[in-house]
This record gives structure tokens, C-alpha cells and sequence, in this order.
């Protein structure tokens, strides 16, 4: 069995659908991140079967309700002196920028290649956004 060691201080993003770990890893730009990271990739878990989990030593500065159009089943927990002070389930954000890309050839983001892919939140019980520019529908899986 593999042992990762505790946080007395960071941030464990834990319920990630297996393999997704990395998409959410470059999202955060950890790489560039003067903090040490582990990520487990496929991990039991009684809930999911398999899951990823990414642990983050360290305060970490980013909306990451973001991450919740990524992986809807995402839970983050905050740590302080070794313990869980906080236990988070994501909310979608209203707007979202430069996460999902329209996929409609005719927007205008497919044109202006430098245009930021903004979507705004229009059906929180589906979690459906929809392209500011042109309407195109995105579904979060």
C-alpha cells in the first residue's frame, strides 16, 4: 500500500473521476506553483470505486469552484495544523473563462484565435452554459 504523508497545511482536492487529476493539475498551473504537490491516480474509494486526488502543500490563491465544471463530484478540503477545517462541494460558477471552448465553428472565438472562451451558467439543474458570443450550448458531463 502505498502511504502519502499528511498537510499540516494545503489543500487536498479529493472525488476526482479517475484520470482526471492532470487536466485539473495543468488548469491550476501547479507546475509553476512553488509548492510541492502529490497526485494519486486511482486510489480506492468506497463512494467512487477509483478515484483520483490531488494534495496541495501550502495556502492555494484561485476560485476553485472553477473546477467543478471539470468534475462535478469534486470535494475539497481545506487543512490547518493537521487538521480538516473546512470541507467544500463545488457550486458551478456563473461564468467561466477559459476553461470550455465553444465548439461552434462559426464563433467568433473560432475566427479570433486570441478571444478568451467566455461561458455563462444559463441551467444550473443540468449544469448546460452557454457561449456569450454565440449561444453554442456546453454540457458539463
Amino acid at each position: 500500500m502505498l502511504n502519502i504523508g499528511g498537510l499540516n497545511q494545503g489543500v487536498v482536492i479529493d472525488h476526482i473521476t479517475v484520470g482526471g487529476a492532470m487536466k485539473i493539475y495543468e488548469y491550476l498551473q501547479l507546475d509553476r506553483a512553488d509548492v510541492c504537490v502529490a497526485i494519486i491516480k486511482n486510489a480506492k474509494s468506497n463512494k467512487m470505486g477509483k478515484k483520483d486526488i490531488i494534495k496541495i502543500e501550502g495556502p492555494l490563491l484561485v476560485d476553485l469552484d472553477m473546477l467543478a465544471v471539470m468534475d462535478p463530484n469534486i470535494t475539497v478540503n481545506i487543512i490547518e495544523e493537521d487538521r480538516i477545517v473546512e470541507k467544500r462541494h463545488l457550486r458551478l460558477p456563473e461564468t467561466v473563462t477559459g476553461i470550455i471552448r465553444c465548439k461552434n465553428p462559426r464563433c467568433i472565438t473560432s475566427i479570433e484565435q486570441e478571444l478568451v472562451h467566455k461561458f455563462r451558467l444559463t441551467d444550473h439543474e443540468n449544469g448546460v452554459y452557454r457561449c456569450v458570443y454565440c449561444e453554442q450550448a456546453f454540457r458539463r458531463n
